[in-house]
Protein backbone atom coordinates (compact mmCIF):
# COMPACT_ATOMS: atom_id res chain seq x y z
CA UNK A 1 0.00 0.00 0.00
CA UNK A 2 1.48 3.24 -0.84
CA UNK A 3 2.31 5.83 1.71
CA UNK A 4 -0.59 8.39 1.70
CA UNK A 5 -1.97 10.33 4.49
CA UNK A 6 -5.78 7.93 3.72
CA UNK A 7 -3.48 4.78 4.12
CA UNK A 8 -2.66 5.96 7.97
CA UNK A 9 -4.68 5.85 11.03
CA UNK A 10 -8.05 7.06 10.44
CA UNK A 11 -8.76 8.16 13.92
CA UNK A 12 -5.44 10.61 13.93
CA UNK A 13 -7.06 12.80 10.92
CA UNK A 14 -9.99 13.56 13.67
CA UNK A 15 -7.25 15.29 15.91
CA UNK A 16 -7.23 18.39 16.67
CA UNK A 17 -5.44 20.85 18.86
CA UNK A 18 -6.42 24.93 18.39
CA UNK A 19 -3.76 25.96 20.46
CA UNK A 20 -1.53 25.67 17.71
CA UNK A 21 -3.84 25.50 14.83
CA UNK A 22 -4.68 27.94 12.32
CA UNK A 23 -4.17 31.00 14.26
CA UNK A 24 -0.87 30.14 15.44
CA UNK A 25 0.56 29.05 11.85
CA UNK A 26 -0.82 32.03 10.51
CA UNK A 27 0.98 34.22 13.34
CA UNK A 28 3.94 32.44 12.28
CA UNK A 29 3.15 33.08 8.41
CA UNK A 30 3.19 37.21 9.69
CA UNK A 31 6.62 36.58 12.11
CA UNK A 32 8.54 35.40 8.97
CA UNK A 33 7.65 38.30 7.00
CA UNK A 34 8.37 40.46 9.36
CA UNK A 35 12.09 39.24 10.18
CA UNK A 36 12.70 39.07 6.38
CA UNK A 37 11.33 42.56 6.12
CA UNK A 38 11.01 44.57 2.81
CA UNK A 39 8.38 43.58 0.59
CA UNK A 40 7.46 40.36 2.98
CA UNK A 41 6.03 43.19 5.17
CA UNK A 42 4.48 45.26 3.11
CA UNK A 43 0.66 45.82 4.63
CA UNK A 44 1.17 44.79 8.02
CA UNK A 45 0.23 47.12 10.47
CA UNK A 46 2.40 46.22 13.18
CA UNK A 47 5.79 45.47 13.42
CA UNK A 48 5.71 42.12 15.89
CA UNK A 49 3.57 39.02 16.88
CA UNK A 50 2.52 38.98 20.53
CA UNK A 51 1.37 34.52 21.06
CA UNK A 52 -1.19 34.88 23.41
CA UNK A 53 -2.13 32.19 22.15
CA UNK A 54 -0.35 29.60 24.55
CA UNK A 55 0.72 29.22 28.13
CA UNK A 56 4.67 29.32 27.26
CA UNK A 57 6.35 31.71 29.96
CA UNK A 58 9.67 32.17 28.88
CA UNK A 59 9.11 32.01 25.12
CA UNK A 60 10.85 34.89 23.07
CA UNK A 61 8.46 38.28 23.09
CA UNK A 62 7.68 37.47 26.78
CA UNK A 63 9.34 38.53 29.95
CA UNK A 64 9.19 35.90 32.59
CA UNK A 65 12.86 35.23 33.10
CA UNK A 66 13.95 31.97 34.45
CA UNK A 67 14.78 31.06 37.61
CA UNK A 68 18.28 31.93 38.77
CA UNK A 69 18.40 29.00 40.93
CA UNK A 70 16.96 26.37 38.65
CA UNK A 71 19.24 27.14 36.10
CA UNK A 72 22.29 27.13 38.40
CA UNK A 73 21.02 23.80 38.99
CA UNK A 74 21.02 22.53 34.98
CA UNK A 75 24.43 24.04 34.81
CA UNK A 76 26.36 22.28 37.26
CA UNK A 77 24.72 19.40 36.00
CA UNK A 78 24.85 20.07 32.22
CA UNK A 79 28.81 20.35 33.36
CA UNK A 80 29.77 19.78 36.73
CA UNK A 81 33.22 20.77 36.25
CA UNK A 82 31.52 24.35 36.41
CA UNK A 83 31.73 24.35 40.08
CA UNK A 84 35.37 24.52 40.47
CA UNK A 85 35.83 26.69 37.18
CA UNK A 86 33.41 29.75 38.20
CA UNK A 87 33.06 28.95 42.06
CA UNK A 88 32.34 32.32 42.86
CA UNK A 89 29.49 32.06 40.62
CA UNK A 90 27.41 29.20 42.59
CA UNK A 91 25.62 29.95 45.95
CA UNK A 92 27.47 26.78 48.32
CA UNK A 93 23.61 25.54 48.66
CA UNK A 94 23.53 25.12 44.78
CA UNK A 95 26.99 23.26 44.50
CA UNK A 96 25.82 21.46 47.67
CA UNK A 97 22.90 20.08 46.17
CA UNK A 98 23.92 19.65 42.56
CA UNK A 99 26.40 17.42 44.33
CA UNK A 100 23.67 15.23 45.96
CA UNK A 101 21.85 14.94 42.98
CA UNK A 102 25.16 13.46 40.51
CA UNK A 103 26.12 10.83 43.12
CA UNK A 104 22.33 9.93 42.97
CA UNK A 105 21.95 10.47 38.98
CA UNK A 106 25.42 9.95 37.62
CA UNK A 107 25.59 11.61 33.68
CA UNK A 108 22.24 13.62 32.74
CA UNK A 109 23.27 12.02 29.44
CA UNK A 110 22.38 8.12 30.73
CA UNK A 111 18.81 6.57 31.11
CA UNK A 112 17.20 7.31 34.43
CA UNK A 113 14.58 4.33 36.11
CA UNK A 114 11.84 4.00 33.72
CA UNK A 115 9.28 5.70 36.86
CA UNK A 116 12.13 8.33 37.36
CA UNK A 117 15.41 9.14 39.07
CA UNK A 118 14.29 7.24 43.29
CA UNK A 119 15.88 10.15 45.02
CA UNK A 120 14.00 12.57 43.22
CA UNK A 121 10.56 10.97 43.56
CA UNK A 122 11.35 10.74 47.08
CA UNK A 123 11.35 14.36 47.31
CA UNK A 124 8.38 14.72 45.01
CA UNK A 125 6.66 12.77 47.84
CA UNK A 126 7.80 14.79 50.79
CA UNK A 127 6.53 17.97 49.26
CA UNK A 128 3.31 16.33 48.44
CA UNK A 129 3.02 15.35 52.03
CA UNK A 130 3.88 18.83 53.00
CA UNK A 131 1.46 20.46 51.38
CA UNK A 132 -1.41 18.11 51.67
CA UNK A 133 -0.79 16.87 55.58
CA UNK A 134 -0.80 13.15 54.45
CA UNK A 135 1.51 10.74 53.42
CA UNK A 136 2.90 10.31 50.15
CA UNK A 137 4.80 7.05 48.83
CA UNK A 138 7.33 7.61 46.06
CA UNK A 139 6.37 4.12 44.52
CA UNK A 140 3.28 5.76 43.86
CA UNK A 141 5.35 9.01 41.82
CA UNK A 142 5.79 8.91 38.18
CA UNK A 143 7.85 11.17 36.54
CA UNK A 144 7.02 12.41 33.32
CA UNK A 145 8.21 14.51 29.95
CA UNK A 146 5.67 17.52 31.59
CA UNK A 147 2.24 16.42 32.60
CA UNK A 148 1.01 16.02 29.43
CA UNK A 149 2.94 12.52 28.81
CA UNK A 150 1.07 11.85 31.97
CA UNK A 151 -2.28 12.21 30.99
CA UNK A 152 -2.05 10.45 27.81
CA UNK A 153 -0.35 7.52 30.02
CA UNK A 154 -3.35 7.08 31.74
CA UNK A 155 -5.86 8.16 29.24
CA UNK A 156 -4.37 5.10 26.96
CA UNK A 157 -4.77 2.72 29.46
CA UNK A 158 -8.31 3.74 30.69
CA UNK A 159 -9.77 3.63 26.91
CA UNK A 160 -10.68 0.05 25.42
CA UNK A 161 -13.03 0.71 23.05
CA UNK A 162 -14.71 3.37 20.85
CA UNK A 163 -17.71 3.22 23.63
CA UNK A 164 -15.71 4.16 26.81
CA UNK A 165 -15.61 7.67 27.73
CA UNK A 166 -13.92 10.29 30.06
CA UNK A 167 -15.42 13.33 31.51
CA UNK A 168 -14.11 16.80 30.27
CA UNK A 169 -14.72 20.03 31.34
CA UNK A 170 -15.59 22.61 28.78
CA UNK A 171 -14.33 25.21 28.07
CA UNK A 172 -11.28 22.14 28.20
CA UNK A 173 -7.46 22.17 27.32
CA UNK A 174 -7.59 20.10 24.02
CA UNK A 175 -5.18 17.87 25.14
CA UNK A 176 -8.09 15.82 26.33
CA UNK A 177 -10.38 15.68 23.04
CA UNK A 178 -7.15 14.96 20.92
CA UNK A 179 -5.70 12.25 22.69
CA UNK A 180 -8.85 10.80 22.95
CA UNK A 181 -9.83 11.47 19.22
CA UNK A 182 -6.35 9.62 18.93
CA UNK A 183 -7.81 6.49 21.21
CA UNK A 184 -11.02 6.84 19.47
CA UNK A 185 -12.47 6.96 22.96
CA UNK A 186 -15.51 9.41 23.67
CA UNK A 187 -15.36 12.70 25.22
CA UNK A 188 -18.56 13.08 28.06
CA UNK A 189 -18.75 17.08 28.10
CA UNK A 190 -19.98 19.18 30.88
CA UNK A 191 -20.05 22.34 30.84
CA UNK A 192 -18.74 24.77 33.61
CA UNK A 193 -20.93 27.58 34.98
CA UNK A 194 -19.24 31.06 33.64
CA UNK A 195 -21.96 33.15 35.98
CA UNK A 196 -20.49 31.48 39.16
CA UNK A 197 -16.82 32.42 37.54
CA UNK A 198 -16.67 29.55 35.97
CA UNK A 199 -17.56 26.81 38.63
CA UNK A 200 -17.58 22.93 37.92
CA UNK A 201 -21.77 22.54 37.99
CA UNK A 202 -22.22 19.12 39.93
CA UNK A 203 -25.56 18.68 38.47
CA UNK A 204 -23.64 19.62 34.92
CA UNK A 205 -21.71 16.21 35.83
CA UNK A 206 -24.77 13.91 36.67
CA UNK A 207 -26.50 15.46 33.58
CA UNK A 208 -23.63 14.63 31.60
CA UNK A 209 -23.50 11.12 32.80
CA UNK A 210 -26.88 10.49 32.33
CA UNK A 211 -26.66 11.38 28.38
CA UNK A 212 -23.89 8.84 28.47
CA UNK A 213 -25.73 5.98 29.68
CA UNK A 214 -28.95 6.76 27.19
CA UNK A 215 -25.76 7.30 24.48
CA UNK A 216 -24.43 3.75 25.60
CA UNK A 217 -21.04 5.10 26.77
CA UNK A 218 -19.20 3.78 30.03
CA UNK A 219 -17.88 6.60 31.86
CA UNK A 220 -14.01 5.42 32.61
CA UNK A 221 -12.72 8.76 34.46
CA UNK A 222 -13.63 12.46 35.67
CA UNK A 223 -11.27 15.39 34.54
CA UNK A 224 -11.12 18.47 36.46
CA UNK A 225 -8.32 21.07 35.41
CA UNK A 226 -7.66 23.18 39.07
CA UNK A 227 -6.79 25.93 38.55
CA UNK A 228 -8.71 25.95 35.38
CA UNK A 229 -7.19 26.31 31.74
CA UNK A 230 -8.69 28.11 29.43
CA UNK A 231 -10.75 29.67 32.59
CA UNK A 232 -8.48 30.69 34.99
CA UNK A 233 -11.08 28.89 37.98
CA UNK A 234 -10.20 27.61 41.10
CA UNK A 235 -12.81 25.09 42.60
CA UNK A 236 -14.07 25.32 46.27
CA UNK A 237 -14.20 23.08 48.83
CA UNK A 238 -17.48 21.75 49.05
CA UNK A 239 -17.75 21.30 45.07
CA UNK A 240 -14.35 19.25 45.78
CA UNK A 241 -16.08 17.10 48.09
CA UNK A 242 -18.78 16.68 45.57
CA UNK A 243 -16.95 15.61 43.29
CA UNK A 244 -14.65 12.82 45.00
CA UNK A 245 -18.16 11.64 46.19
CA UNK A 246 -19.28 11.66 42.98
CA UNK A 247 -16.56 9.34 41.23
CA UNK A 248 -16.49 7.14 44.20
CA UNK A 249 -20.22 6.30 43.83
CA UNK A 250 -19.60 6.11 39.86
CA UNK A 251 -16.58 3.97 39.78
CA UNK A 252 -14.85 6.64 37.82
CA UNK A 253 -11.11 7.63 37.94
CA UNK A 254 -10.59 10.89 38.84
CA UNK A 255 -7.74 12.92 36.90
CA UNK A 256 -7.06 16.17 38.55
CA UNK A 257 -4.76 18.63 36.30
CA UNK A 258 -3.34 20.43 38.75
CA UNK A 259 -0.79 21.75 36.50
CA UNK A 260 -1.54 25.96 37.47
CA UNK A 261 -1.25 25.36 41.65
CA UNK A 262 1.18 27.56 42.08
CA UNK A 263 -0.68 30.23 39.91
CA UNK A 264 -2.88 32.32 42.00
CA UNK A 265 -4.20 36.15 42.26
CA UNK A 266 -5.57 36.06 45.62
CA UNK A 267 -4.14 33.16 47.61
CA UNK A 268 -4.93 34.99 51.21
CA UNK A 269 -8.84 34.54 49.75
CA UNK A 270 -8.83 31.49 47.26
CA UNK A 271 -6.10 29.05 48.10
CA UNK A 272 -5.22 25.83 46.15
CA UNK A 273 -6.42 22.75 47.81
CA UNK A 274 -5.45 19.77 46.07
CA UNK A 275 -7.56 16.57 45.30
CA UNK A 276 -4.79 14.33 47.09
CA UNK A 277 -6.02 15.95 50.35
CA UNK A 278 -9.59 16.01 49.87
CA UNK A 279 -9.41 12.06 48.82
CA UNK A 280 -7.63 11.34 52.34
CA UNK A 281 -9.43 13.91 54.46
CA UNK A 282 -12.65 12.25 53.28
CA UNK A 283 -11.14 8.91 54.11
CA UNK A 284 -12.21 8.40 50.13
CA UNK A 285 -11.77 4.99 48.19
CA UNK A 286 -11.81 6.77 44.96
CA UNK A 287 -8.90 6.39 42.60
CA UNK A 288 -7.23 9.28 41.61
CA UNK A 289 -4.23 10.28 39.77
CA UNK A 290 -2.90 14.09 40.40
CA UNK A 291 -0.57 15.92 37.85
CA UNK A 292 1.34 18.46 38.11
CA UNK A 293 4.50 20.22 36.15
CA UNK A 294 7.54 22.19 35.69
CA UNK A 295 6.11 23.74 32.90
CA UNK A 296 3.89 26.67 34.60
CA UNK A 297 3.84 27.64 37.97
CA UNK A 298 6.95 30.58 38.19
CA UNK A 299 9.50 28.21 37.06
CA UNK A 300 7.89 28.29 33.26
CA UNK A 301 10.36 25.52 32.05
CA UNK A 302 8.08 24.28 29.26
CA UNK A 303 11.16 23.35 27.35
CA UNK A 304 12.76 21.14 30.09
CA UNK A 305 9.34 18.66 29.85
CA UNK A 306 9.12 18.08 33.19
CA UNK A 307 6.30 16.48 35.09
CA UNK A 308 4.72 14.20 37.54
CA UNK A 309 1.68 12.23 38.52
CA UNK A 310 0.67 10.82 41.73
CA UNK A 311 -1.26 7.69 42.44
CA UNK A 312 -3.89 7.59 45.28
CA UNK A 313 -5.98 4.58 45.56
CA UNK A 314 -4.78 3.11 42.32
CA UNK A 315 -4.47 -1.08 42.82
CA UNK A 316 -0.83 -2.12 42.72
CA UNK A 317 -1.51 -4.08 39.38
CA UNK A 318 -2.64 -1.32 37.54
CA UNK A 319 0.89 0.40 38.64
CA UNK A 320 2.48 -2.55 37.51
CA UNK A 321 1.01 -1.83 34.13
CA UNK A 322 2.03 1.78 33.97
CA UNK A 323 5.30 1.20 34.62
CA UNK A 324 5.08 -1.26 31.64
CA UNK A 325 4.02 1.39 29.16
CA UNK A 326 6.41 3.73 30.96
CA UNK A 327 9.42 1.54 30.01
CA UNK A 328 8.77 1.36 26.48
CA UNK A 329 9.81 4.98 26.33
CA UNK A 330 13.00 4.13 28.76
CA UNK A 331 12.94 6.92 30.83
CA UNK A 332 11.46 10.93 31.07
CA UNK A 333 13.84 13.73 29.96
CA UNK A 334 16.53 13.50 32.77
CA UNK A 335 16.88 17.82 32.73
CA UNK A 336 13.21 17.63 33.19
CA UNK A 337 13.65 15.06 36.24
CA UNK A 338 16.24 17.65 37.64
CA UNK A 339 13.78 20.79 37.11
CA UNK A 340 11.00 18.98 38.67
CA UNK A 341 13.39 18.55 42.00
CA UNK A 342 14.05 21.99 41.92
CA UNK A 343 10.56 22.96 41.39
CA UNK A 344 9.54 20.34 44.93
CA UNK A 345 12.42 21.70 46.73
CA UNK A 346 12.89 25.01 46.39
CA UNK A 347 15.50 27.18 48.85
CA UNK A 348 14.29 28.13 52.05
CA UNK A 349 14.83 30.42 54.79
CA UNK A 350 18.19 30.85 55.48
CA UNK A 351 20.21 28.71 52.64
CA UNK A 352 22.10 31.15 50.81
CA UNK A 353 20.19 30.99 47.33
CA UNK A 354 16.74 31.96 48.80
CA UNK A 355 16.61 35.97 49.30
CA UNK A 356 17.31 35.91 45.53
CA UNK A 357 14.93 33.19 45.07
CA UNK A 358 12.35 34.87 46.90
CA UNK A 359 12.58 37.58 45.12
CA UNK A 360 12.32 36.62 41.60
CA UNK A 361 9.25 34.48 42.34
CA UNK A 362 7.17 37.45 44.04
CA UNK A 363 8.58 39.77 41.29
CA UNK A 364 7.00 36.74 38.74
CA UNK A 365 3.94 36.98 41.21
CA UNK A 366 3.17 40.09 41.48
CA UNK A 367 3.21 41.01 37.80
CA UNK A 368 0.94 38.23 37.06
CA UNK A 369 -1.69 39.47 39.75
CA UNK A 370 -1.51 42.92 38.20
CA UNK A 371 -1.62 42.28 34.57
CA UNK A 372 -4.25 39.94 35.43
CA UNK A 373 -6.40 42.50 37.27
CA UNK A 374 -6.04 45.27 34.44
CA UNK A 375 -6.62 43.04 31.78
CA UNK A 376 -10.45 41.87 33.44
CA UNK A 377 -11.02 45.12 34.02
CA UNK A 378 -10.01 47.14 30.82
CA UNK A 379 -11.57 44.01 29.18
CA UNK A 380 -15.27 44.33 31.36
CA UNK A 381 -15.57 47.84 30.67
CA UNK A 382 -15.81 47.18 26.85
CA UNK A 383 -19.30 46.69 25.03
CA UNK A 384 -20.42 43.62 24.36
CA UNK A 385 -17.64 41.56 26.79
CA UNK A 386 -17.31 40.12 30.01
CA UNK A 387 -14.36 38.25 31.43
CA UNK A 388 -14.50 36.60 34.65
CA UNK A 389 -11.00 37.99 36.84
CA UNK A 390 -9.69 34.86 37.24
CA UNK A 391 -8.17 33.62 40.40
CA UNK A 392 -5.39 31.50 39.02
CA UNK A 393 -3.39 30.08 36.16
CA UNK A 394 -2.12 32.50 33.39
CA UNK A 395 -5.35 33.23 31.21
CA UNK A 396 -8.35 35.11 30.72
CA UNK A 397 -11.45 33.63 28.80
CA UNK A 398 -13.60 36.68 27.90
CA UNK A 399 -16.84 36.47 26.39
CA UNK A 400 -17.28 37.94 23.35
CA UNK A 401 -21.40 38.97 22.09
CA UNK A 402 -20.73 39.50 18.06
CA UNK A 403 -23.50 40.77 15.55
CA UNK A 404 -25.63 38.73 12.87
CA UNK A 405 -23.23 40.64 10.25
CA UNK A 406 -20.05 38.86 12.23
CA UNK A 407 -22.02 35.48 12.82
CA UNK A 408 -23.39 35.56 8.59
CA UNK A 409 -19.29 36.72 7.59
CA UNK A 410 -18.04 33.69 9.46
CA UNK A 411 -20.39 31.41 7.84
CA UNK A 412 -19.85 32.78 4.71
CA UNK A 413 -16.14 31.89 4.73
CA UNK A 414 -16.54 28.55 6.74
CA UNK A 415 -15.99 29.49 9.83
CA UNK A 416 -16.76 29.77 13.02
CA UNK A 417 -17.69 33.47 14.25
CA UNK A 418 -15.08 33.61 17.23
CA UNK A 419 -12.17 32.49 14.80
CA UNK A 420 -13.12 34.94 12.50
CA UNK A 421 -12.81 37.36 15.39
CA UNK A 422 -9.33 36.05 16.29
CA UNK A 423 -8.13 35.87 12.90
CA UNK A 424 -9.11 39.66 12.16
CA UNK A 425 -7.57 40.75 15.34
CA UNK A 426 -4.22 38.86 14.17
CA UNK A 427 -3.81 40.36 10.86
CA UNK A 428 -5.03 43.90 12.76
CA UNK A 429 -2.81 43.71 15.69
CA UNK A 430 -0.31 40.94 15.55
CA UNK A 431 -1.68 39.40 19.03
CA UNK A 432 -2.60 35.69 18.43
CA UNK A 433 -5.17 34.30 20.81
CA UNK A 434 -7.11 30.97 20.79
CA UNK A 435 -10.79 31.14 19.32
CA UNK A 436 -13.22 29.70 22.27
CA UNK A 437 -14.24 27.68 19.68
CA UNK A 438 -11.37 25.45 20.11
CA UNK A 439 -12.25 24.73 24.17
CA UNK A 440 -15.64 24.09 23.40
CA UNK A 441 -18.35 26.51 24.44
CA UNK A 442 -22.30 26.53 24.82
CA UNK A 443 -24.04 27.11 21.90
CA UNK A 444 -24.09 30.62 20.80
CA UNK A 445 -21.94 32.03 22.93
CA UNK A 446 -18.58 33.47 21.67
CA UNK A 447 -14.80 33.54 23.73
CA UNK A 448 -11.22 33.54 23.12
CA UNK A 449 -8.55 32.44 25.31
CA UNK A 450 -5.57 35.27 25.78
CA UNK A 451 -2.47 34.69 28.43
CA UNK A 452 -1.55 37.40 30.88
CA UNK A 453 2.07 36.94 30.18
CA UNK A 454 2.50 39.57 27.80
CA UNK A 455 4.65 42.87 28.98
CA UNK A 456 3.41 46.15 28.20
CA UNK A 457 0.40 45.38 29.12
CA UNK A 458 -1.34 49.18 28.49
CA UNK A 459 -0.10 48.84 25.14
CA UNK A 460 -0.94 45.24 24.90
CA UNK A 461 -4.48 45.81 26.28
CA UNK A 462 -5.11 49.02 24.07
CA UNK A 463 -4.60 47.07 20.91
CA UNK A 464 -7.08 44.46 22.15
CA UNK A 465 -9.69 47.70 22.57
CA UNK A 466 -9.21 49.66 19.96
CA UNK A 467 -9.80 46.07 17.71
CA UNK A 468 -13.09 45.30 19.34
CA UNK A 469 -14.15 48.34 18.78
CA UNK A 470 -13.17 48.59 15.11
CA UNK A 471 -14.38 45.32 14.94
CA UNK A 472 -18.16 46.11 16.12
CA UNK A 473 -18.46 49.26 13.58
CA UNK A 474 -17.40 46.87 10.73
CA UNK A 475 -19.68 44.17 11.75
CA UNK A 476 -22.83 46.30 13.24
Amino acid sequence: MPLTADSLNPALRSVEYAVRGELAIKAEQHRVALQKGGEHAQGLPFDRVISSNIGNPQQKGLDQPPLTFVRQIASLMEWPALAELAPGAFPEDVKARAKQLQEEIGSIGAYSHSQGVPLIRQHVADFIAERDGHPSDPSDIFLTAGASAGVSLLLSLLITNPKDGILIPIPQYPLYTATLAALSGAPIAYHLDEARDWETSVPALREALQKASTDGVRPRALVVINPGNPTGSLLSADTMREIVQLCEAHDLVLLADEVYQANLHRPAHAPFVSFKKVVRDLQSRAPLVSFHSLSKGVAGECGRRGGYLECTNVPEDVKALMYKIASVGLCPPVQGQVGIDCLVRPPRAGEPSYALYKAETESIHGDLRERTRKMAARLNALPGVSCVDAPGALYLFPRISLSDSAIKAAEAKGKAPDALYALELLDATGICVVPGSGFGQKEGEWHYRLTCLCPGVDDYVGKLVKFHEDFSKRYP
